[in-house]
């Protein structure tokens, strides 16, 4: 039998099969060790083969795309975060809790990686001041002139929701981002009958507390699902990228750098550098170029 991963606590998956049934299975122990650099071989949103009164999983079938990063835990390993998503979205706050930049573009590389469609909400706008708003519309048009789809949300107003709901319609979506950023918040009001857990701010460290604990999958209607996930405190990228394949996955540095001098630039000081023109003459984004910087040299460094 084949069954879709939705819920993943560790030891249990609770699998959909293609009848509709749910039930608990767990994983085989040599697909366990097949790959033994990831923590977890098999995640939310898998399709799988099933088999046995049991409901043993035996294999994982091909994956479309998946969201990995590093295991923050076991530094030689990588952790799926979930996969065949449609749309990723990331949420965004400036402050309760502050999310960096540096951390968005961590996401944006993986999903061009990846190959996962993603989307970026600047939530919490009504909690904004004038300077915060100034900032972050800044921010707003710097991604829209890169090509990624960016909008202004907010819960409590109900701005943006609306378009929110439109852009998830038909898609499997991750939610995706720190604790108490409003993750689950937008989910319940999007989709009521969740009823998810939300966090609270500390009032000591003004971060986001866990509410999420797993990784679970919902149907909210027709073949539109939402993926909820517990809050990212570090994300650092899997080891697989190179170096030399970073520049690729910023869409800006990407097209300039096709004119350097040399096919394998890394935009650092090599001459004839159309990249280091560019950024000179202020048509690449010194943030962007700094979070690409971040990547190259310090490799592995955790973007809180």
């Amino acid at each position: 039998m084949v069954g879709t991963v939705y819920r993943s606590t560790g030891l249990w998956y609770e699998i959909r099969l293609g009848s509709g049934k749910t039930v608990e299975g767990r994983l085989e122990g040599k697909l366990r060790l097949k790959d033994s650099k990831l923590t977890n071989p098999v995640a939310v949103g898998d399709k799988v083969e099933v088999h046995g009164s049991d409901h043993m999983i035996t294999k994982v079938l091909p994956r479309k795309n998946y969201l990995i990063r590093k295991s923050p835990r076991k530094t030689e390993h990588s952790h799926i975060i979930a996969s065949n998503i449609d749309l990723a979205v990331f949420v965004f706050t400036k402050r309760l809790p502050r999310t960096s930049p540096g951390f968005l573009d961590r996401f944006l590389v993986c999903c061009e990686a990846f190959d996962i469609k993603p989307l970026i909400l600047i939530h919490k706008w009504d909690l904004l001041d004038a300077s915060e708003s100034e900032l972050l519309e800044e921010m707003e048009s710097l991604y829209l002139s890169i090509g990624y789809d960016i909008i202004k949300t907010s819960v409590v107003s109900g701005v943006g929701m609306e378009k929110l709901a439109v852009l998830l319609d038909q898609q499997t979506n991750l939610f995706f981002g720190h604790s108490g950023t409003g993750k689950s918040s937008i989910m319940n009001s999007l989709f009521p009958d969740l009823d998810l857990k939300t966090s609270e701010i500390s009032d000591f460290s003004k971060k986001g507390k866990h509410a999420t604990t797993f990784a679970q999958m919902f149907d909210v209607g027709g073949e539109t699902k939402v993926i909820d996930i517990p809050g990212i405190k570090e994300f650092a990228l899997d080891d697989d990228i190179e170096d030399y394949e970073i520049s690729h996955f910023f869409p800006e540095i990407r097209k300039v750098g096709e004119s350097c001098r040399f096919h394998n630039c890394l935009h650092l000081n090599e001459p004839n550098c159309k990249v280091l023109e560019a950024l000179g003459k202020g048509e690449i984004s010194e943030s962007r170029f700094k979070s690409y910087l971040g990547l190259i040299e310090k490799g592995d460094f955790k973007m809180k």
